[in-house]
């Protein structure tokens, strides 16, 4: 890892982790470091809404013009409330990197290079284990090309929330 001072983190905020991710930065990451905070926007939602305007029996237009586009621009009006909130609490200078695309791969993209990411959970958050982590976030907890800090967006459940060890296979 490089010095402190020269140390880059990278901030993946989602909508429902953000508070948890911002939390971290403020207790954990030096205020040497060089932070951005990342927004990522599914480009497969306006698609999925030009997809049902197509699928309404041929018609391709809408009185409130491309569906798609609108998305996007509530996508984009989004991200940027979010991000204004969010830098407005880690309480240090931030950049902010707003995307859109395949959430996971963006999310690999913007690490590279970087020396931490940090993200939160969000699948099932009542036990510990693999399944707290959602698609998007296992794949890029799988393909991050730097350290990664994992955080809790609740309290972290007790252990005794760890299932059982399998039973062992008959001989």
């Amino acid at each position: 890892m490089r010095k402190v001072v020269d140390m880059v983190v990278v901030v993946w905020l989602t909508e429902a982790t953000w508070p948890a991710c911002v939390a971290a930065v403020r207790d954990l990451v030096p205020l040497e470091a060089a932070v951005t905070l990342l927004f990522v926007a599914d480009d497969g939602v306006a698609v999925a809404a030009q997809g049902a305007l197509a699928g309404l029996l041929g018609r391709s237009t809408a009185p409130g013009g491309d569906p798609a586009a609108r998305v996007r621009a509530l996508a984009d009006q989004a991200g940027r409330d979010l991000l204004a909130a969010a830098a407005s609490e880690v309480g240090r200078e931030v950049a902010v990197d707003q995307r859109h695309g395949r959430v996971e791969r963006e999310v690999v993209r913007a690490a590279d290079g970087a020396d931490l990411l940090v993200l939160a959970r969000d699948g099932d958050l009542r036990r510990l284990g693999p399944h707290s982590l959602g698609p998007a976030t296992r794949f890029v907890v799988d393909h991050a090309p730097c350290a990664t800090l994992l955080v809790w967006p609740v309290a972290a459940p007790e252990i005794g929330s760890i299932p059982p060890p399998p039973e062992p296979l008959p001989r």
